[in-house]
């Protein structure tokens, strides 16, 4: 007899950001069908210059005589001095933080949630809904509670402000360990001002939270405003606030690094640091090659950073901004998110499909079966479902995630496509 799966695999599903891609694996015509993407931000853009030429003279590094050993657990002294330059190129004294590389920023997530709350823990972490899959994710994972305020989304595509006296309810209802927020925002492409920040931090120095900040994106912002990051925040700006301050961090996004998997854990609280560096030690270290790539911008001044966060904005920009217009064009009466900040933002058909309509089979179709005819290549779409980035799902049951990371040529096809997608769905 075959031994039984434990509860937790029986229940498990794919996340969302990857249903679709399994789901297109397994059709028989999938060689002949374009893809296009957009379900995941497998960011498609070259990394950095000097990180590319780490990875080119990889073969006369230190690894030239074929040995990769283990790092120490905290990283390298190069690859956590590169996080920690980075920072300060947004002009932040980062003397008095305290920097550790995992493997990607979805380990530095892990490593947050055991810090904060603890396996199995009785006090919850808080999220702003929707929120980035990979926490909920883990939080079943791990056996940790989570609770969320609301966040509005109008129909021109908006955001409301939000609610602090919402949060501080929730806060005061539930008893929170920490607080999560996300300044470049994943999912919805809201930014989170300075000022917004400070109000937080407020709350979290109020009620003894932790203030914890994923800014993977940053700075990719698309406003007038300036950049934003909780090591923006003093004291004299929130007495309090330092030793309660943990970021995320990823070589994922605005480097443009999403598979060589280093993320950074960053905190001005020293025994947090010391405490996560131990817990860390089961995992041993990060992928050592990529710390080598990564560490490359240990070296660049603040000035050249800067540059490379204005091509970025740049790229992104020109696409998001038309693709935004010529979604609502071609499907009438769609909800687009204002992209503000990151590379997404949300779609929401609440106001033009029928009640039926479920954005997971939708995006099951589009996957399994759905394709579209253009210009003489056959084309299909993948996308995010927002169940997945809800804490009920059902909150998210007309809405998809639209991630902006294939070519500016198929990036600019995506109205066309989904709409032929979309209303062929509807009239089956």
């Amino acid at each position: 007899m075959i031994p039984e799966l434990s509860l937790h695999f029986q229940n498990r599903m794919p996340s969302v950001i990857r249903q679709a891609q399994i789901v297109f694996s397994e059709r028989i015509d999938r060689d002949s069908i374009q893809v296009v993407n957009l379900a995941i931000g497998n960011v498609s853009l070259p990394m950095h210059p000097a990180m590319q030429t780490r990875m080119n003279e990889l073969g006369n590094s230190r690894f030239s005589d074929g040995i990769v050993k283990y790092t120490p657990s905290a990283g390298t002294q190069e690859a956590r001095a590169a996080f920690l330059n980075i920072i300060s190129a947004e002009g932040i004294d980062t003397s008095n933080l305290f920097s550790m590389v995992t493997d990607g920023g979805s380990a530095a997530m892990e490593l947050m949630m055991l810090g904060v709350c603890g396996p199995s823990a009785q006090r919850p972490l808080m999220l702003l809904d929707p929120a980035y899959t990979n926490y909920i994710e883990f939080s079943k994972r791990l056996s940790i509670p989570v609770v969320t305020s609301d966040r509005g989304i109008y129909d021109d595509g908006t955001f409301a402000f939000l609610n602090l006296n919402s949060i501080e309810s929730c806060i005061e209802k539930n008893l929170p360990s920490a607080l999560l927020v996300i300044p470049y925002d994943n999912p919805t492409g809201q930014f989170l001002s300075q000022g917004t920040l400070l109000e937080l931090a407020q709350l979290c120095v109020k009620h003894s939270l932790w203030l914890v900040s994923d800014e993977a994106y940053r700075p990719l912002f698309y406003g007038q405003e300036e950049s934003s990051s909780i090591w923006a925040l003093s004291e004299h700006d929130v007495p309090g606030v330092s030793g309660i301050r943990i970021s995320i961090e990823s070589s994922s996004k605005i480097w443009n690094a999403c598979g060589l998997r280093i993320g950074s854990l960053i905190t001005d609280n020293k025994e947090f640091h010391a405490k996560a560096i131990s817990e860390y030690t089961a995992n041993l270290c990060a992928n050592a090659l990529g710390q080598e790539i990564f560490g490359a911008l240990a070296h660049e001044t603040q000035h050249d950073i800067q540059e490379w966060y204005k091509i970025q904005q740049n790229y992104y920009r020109s696409i998001m901004v038309p693709l935004r217009k010529n979604l609502i064009k071609e499907i009438p009466g769609l909800i687009v998110t204002e992209p503000e900040a990151a590379i997404y933002f949300i779609i929401d058909f609440k106001n033009i499909c029928d009640p039926s309509f479920d954005a997971s089979a939708f995006v099951h179709y589009c996957a399994s079966e759905g394709k579209v005819v253009l210009d003489g290549n056959t084309y299909t779409l993948l996308l995010a479902p927002m169940n997945g980035f809800y804490s009920e799902p059902d909150k998210g049951k007309t809405q998809m995630r639209v991630a902006m990371v294939e070519t500016p040529n198929l990036m600019e096809k995506t109205p066309l496509i989904l709409a032929e997608l979309y209303y062929t769905y509807q009239s089956r």
